[in-house]
């Protein structure tokens, strides 16, 4: 989920860019750059997975089906 904010948060710092948007300090293109690597390093940390485990697939080892 972090991956998927991150790409988007990209996309508005290039929007931002590319546009030259006028913008105050705090929305400036590099400010929201920072703001994407920051949830990028956190996905890729492994922080906002999905971590359920094997309960889904769950069968006996004795079985064969």
């Amino acid at each position: 989920m972090l991956g998927i904010a991150a790409a988007v948060l990209f996309f508005i710092a290039f929007l931002i860019n590319a546009a030259d948007i006028g913008t105050n300090d705090v929305f400036s293109s590099t400010n929201v750059m920072l703001l994407g690597f920051t949830a990028l390093a956190l996905h890729l940390a492994g922080i906002g997975a999905n971590r359920t485990g094997h309960t889904t697939n769950r069968r006996r080892p004795w079985s064969r089906s």
